[in-house]
């Protein structure tokens, strides 16, 4: 009995063993996620037709790309004046302020002119008591030259009037330039417009006492305004006076012309400043941002990608993804790419990639390195 129990539990082990023998060898047989290369994964995880889709597009080599540089400086009007008196005294009237237009020639404000009026009397005073003086010497000498026919009055006494009306009428030449220069300063007392503008700044109040040139408005011509703007020496090289360029202030773009070049590298910034005369019809503003727009042809070999194509790669470099067709199928390839300029949305770039080869432009976040997509070329539009 014993023996026939030991034969049965015999048997039972060599089957068990026998079917173990054979999974195991099945399973050795058949691939799995495991024993699979990662680039291999996911052809046998998903059928063709669930394949991700990918948009790409093809590398357009190119020879040169054309650079948008943009350069700022500052308006100034043709003419920018401080104006004030030529001479010192007491504010007694101001007739404008800031922000008021004004014409060449219109009095701005006026010194107290009290002390140049009792000049001016006592100068004409004196002009009278000269001119008294010399009527008396005329007539005195009249007779005296008719007593001299009779022979009553010595020569001596005739030098003596002669000489005399001779004094006379040199005090009187002095006492009209004094008043010539009396009339000088009464006329500088007004300040005037030296020509049309509108008053900037008001630098001085009512009553106050300003020393000689010192400025009381700062007038800003309507005509001629300029843009200063300075640019690296080498671009500054390729422009010419009287040559067009494109300049905007206020998203007002205007047609301009460059009126000088400056001979001296600013220290600071180490560029060359561009005198650039706009229209007289542009609508700006004295002191505000003036942008010069140039455009600049660098001949340097690579292709046009949008931004969005690019992810950054190791060590600070960028990456394309590029379609590499596997005997398995198409593949996502990373190629480390250098940018060389951007333009709103678009990147140009070199580096290992070649031309007409296509390339991800869309969805970068969904895949990853070695991953088998379905490439569906991008509508180019028309």
């Amino acid at each position: 009995m014993d023996h026939i129990i030991y034969n049965a539990w015999r048997t039972i082990g060599l089957f068990t063993f026998i079917c173990l023998t054979a999974c195991q060898q099945d399973a050795r047989e058949r691939p799995t996620p495991h024993n699979l290369p990662s680039s291999e994964l996911s052809r046998h995880a998903l059928p063709s037709a669930e394949l991700p889709k990918v948009m790409t597009a093809q590398l357009i080599p190119a020879a040169s790309y054309q650079s948008q540089q943009i350069y700022s400086g500052t308006l100034r009007a043709g003419n920018t004046t401080g104006v004030g008196f030529e001479l010192s005294g007491k504010l007694s009237e101001l007739y404008v302020d800031s922000g008021a237009k004004v014409i060449r020639g219109q009095v701005l404000a006026r010194l107290d002119t009290r002390l140049l009026e009792a000049e001016r009397q006592e100068i004409l005073a004196n002009l009278s008591q000269n001119q008294a003086n010399i009527e008396l010497a005329s007539s005195t000498l009249k007779r005296h030259l008719e007593l001299q026919k009779s022979g009553y009055v010595a020569e001596q006494l005739l030098d003596e009037n002669r000489n005399q009306l001779s004094q006379l009428e040199a005090a009187k030449q002095g006492l009209l330039a004094l008043k010539y220069a009396n009339q000088l300063k009464l006329d500088k007392s007004l300040l005037r417009s030296p020509f049309d503008g509108t008053i900037s700044q008001r630098q001085h109040s009512f009553g106050e006492v300003v020393n000689a040139g010192s400025p009381v408005f700062i007038v800003v011509g309507h005509v001629n305004p300029e843009a200063y703007i300075g640019v690296p020496v080498t671009l500054a090289q390729q422009f010419t006076p009287g040559q067009e360029v494109n300049i905007s202030v206020q998203n007002q773009h205007v047609k301009a012309k460059i009126a000088g070049i400056s001979a001296q590298v600013n220290p600071i910034s180490r560029t060359l400043e561009l005198r650039i005369s706009l229209p007289e019809s542009a609508a700006v503003i004295n002191g505000d941002i003036a942008y010069l727009h140039h455009t600049q042809t660098i001949t340097q070999p690579g292709y046009w990608v949008p931004i969005a194509a690019l992810s950054d790669g190791m060590r600070g470099r960028w990456q394309l993804y590029v379609i590499n067709n596997h005997p398995l199928g198409a593949q996502v390839e990373p190629r480390d790419v250098e940018i060389l300029y951007t333009h709103e949305d678009m990147a140009y770039i070199q580096g290992a990639v070649q031309a007409n080869e296509h390339y991800v432009n869309q969805g970068l976040h969904k895949l990853v390195i070695g991953q088998e997509v379905m490439p569906v070329a991008a509508k180019v539009a028309s």
